[in-house]
């Protein structure tokens, strides 16, 4: 007998979590809906699409770094081993997710061993080749 009211119990619980976060989640939709003024059938189908959406968690800097490297890589129109030489560069720990893309790109051009090399407008010329990806 003790059995059978714990698993009542449990599953009262399961059921009473499931339908907070539905409830949650029906406020939200209906706050979107209503701050982008929907009504009629363009509300139906924002709520339908809103309510069965997945909880997606946000994307990690990981993500974020795998899909600037992607549309870099894509802008370069890079192939083959060239592309994957550059995405292992660009994911790996040396470029730091903390910088912006074209920080990453003037820190790159900043230890090309040529730039160490150069001065005055010799180094502002192939700085400026080098990060217009010339």
């Amino acid at each position: 007998m003790k059995k059978l009211i714990l698993t009542i119990l449990m599953t009262t619980f399961c059921f009473t979590a499931n339908a907070v976060t539905q409830q949650d989640k029906m406020k939200t939709c209906n706050a979107d809906a209503a701050k982008k003024t929907l009504s009629g059938d363009a509300r139906k189908a924002f709520m339908k699409d809103c309510l069965s959406a997945k909880n997606e968690a946000p994307a990690t800097s990981q993500q974020n770094k795998m899909k600037t490297c992607n549309a870099d890589a894509g802008k370069k129109a890079l192939k083959g081993d060239e592309r994957k030489a550059f995405m292992k560069d660009c994911l790996s720990s040396k470029h730091d997710a903390s910088l912006s893309p074209q920080q990453n790109k003037m820190k790159t051009c900043n230890e090309d061993p040529k730039a160490k090399t150069l001065k005055g407008d010799d180094r502002k010329a192939f700085m400026k080749a080098c990060l217009s990806g010339a």
